[in-house]
């Protein structure tokens, strides 16, 4: 794949609390939203990179502490639409004793939610200067169906001016009115990818596939080259060519949050360096055993 210069994250990104144990401990308040997740780890593994962060939000004082914080990972903040009538969502994590962790969401009415509706300022167009955009199940849920399909169209317009996408789709039922919508969306966003960076357990619950190689038969049938099936401790399988390797567990697993965006994360970096399928892999598995022994979606700058 040749090498791209300017790469945009496409999504939410959400106030995220981690709530306190029985024992009251634990607590915490920071940001954190599946594209965002991977577009710090992205920019983190290829400082090089022009990693441009889109997304709606407030005018409020956290939707300002949130453009902080992306501007202080290095990322371009130029295209995020800021909305008088909106704020950024919120959710809340209950950690269980393994690490595995339930949400608690307040969306609805999330500013990203009106991302590329005809109102706003920032536009499709404004993506023509990127060399691949990257994008997930969830960025796609919270948009309106028109602007969901409006979507796809212009995904395969850039493709045709040689774009490339790199999508995972990252199931999340509650986030759609039923299967058989969030079916017909994600497959049209299969359609039009270049990069899949799925997860198993999304893909065979939503589309009934019985095991990887289905998963993998399938993804490759609707196009798409290259990429990684990620199937958490088992380790990653190549979608395109690549030789079996194994992969070595985690050291620890602390919190499994943000696990496959910082999997796609470095992966993408990896791969947009021109790295070989193989280490692509390694690069994207060995962030995650980082990231989940640690507690939260983003780990600490002193740990880079």
């Amino acid at each position: 794949m040749a090498a791209a210069r300017t790469v945009a994250c496409i999504g939410e990104c959400m106030i995220e609390m981690t709530l306190p144990d029985a024992q009251g401990a634990g607590a915490r308040v920071g940001f954190a939203g599946d594209t965002f997740n991977a577009a710090v780890y992205l920019k983190r593994a290829a400082q090089d990179l022009r990693v441009r962060y889109v997304t709606a939000l407030g005018t409020d004082a956290a939707s300002d502490r949130m453009i902080e914080t992306f501007a202080a990972e290095g990322l371009d903040v130029a295209l995020i639409e800021r909305r008088a009538d909106r704020l950024p969502g919120c959710y809340a994590i209950v950690l269980d004793g393994g690490g595995e962790r339930r949400f608690l969401y307040w969306r609805d009415a999330s500013a990203a939610r009106t991302l590329f509706d005809p109102q706003v300022t920032v536009t499709f167009d404004a993506l023509d200067g990127c060399d691949l955009v990257y994008l997930s199940g969830i960025t796609v849920a919270i948009l309106a169906p028109a602007v969901r399909e409006r979507l796809v169209n212009w995904l395969a317009g850039f493709r045709a001016r040689g774009g490339q996408v790199a999508f995972d789709s990252n199931y999340r039922p509650a986030l759609w009115p039923d299967r058989a919508t969030s079916q017909r969306a994600i497959a049209a966003l299969w359609s039009v990818c270049d990069v899949g960076l799925p997860s198993l357990d999304d893909e065979m619950a939503l589309f009934g596939d019985t095991d990887a190689d289905a998963v993998l038969a399938r993804l490759r049938a609707s196009g798409v080259a290259t990429g990684a099936l990620k199937r958490g401790a088992a380790g990653p399988l190549a979608i395109g060519d690549a030789p079996a390797q194994a992969f070595p567990p985690a050291a620890k697993v602390v919190d499994t949050t943000a696990a496959g965006d910082s999997f796609n994360g470095a992966y993408l970096a990896a791969l947009l360096r021109g790295e070989p399928q193989a280490a692509c892999l390694r690069a994207g598995h060995g962030m995650a055993c980082r990231v989940i022994g640690h507690p939260g979606a983003i780990l600490p700058k002193s740990m880079f």
